[in-house]
């Protein structure tokens, strides 16, 4: 449990693993988006487009969350030889990518 209490110190790869959860949650909106434009083209209301699209595209948003997580936790962890280096990308990345699910 040592290797989750460490302290990361902001970096490049701390900021790259920042800018990727960026991207993951700027895709996940455009699904939703995307979908409630779809739903308002065939005569829904922007309301009824946009409870339909947050309902219907709930567990696409947080399976891509969970498989980021998922796969980021070894990384993040720093287990094996020169794993410290590869943490602090991968900490800020599965730690963040909490976040945007949950504020839907």
């Amino acid at each position: 449990m040592d290797a989750l209490s460490h302290r990361t110190h902001i970096s490049v790869p701390a900021l790259t693993g920042s800018i990727m959860c960026m991207g993951v949650a700027t895709a996940n909106s455009i699904l939703v988006v995307s979908f409630a434009k779809e739903q308002m083209e065939h005569g829904m209301s922007a309301a009824e487009a946009a409870l339909t699209a947050g309902f219907t595209r709930f567990r696409p948003v947080i399976m891509t969350a969970l498989a980021m997580i998922i796969g980021m936790v070894p990384m993040a962890l720093g287990l094996g030889d020169g794993g410290e280096q590869n943490a602090p990308l991968a900490a800020p990345l599965s730690g963040a990518c909490c976040w945007p699910p949950l504020a839907r």
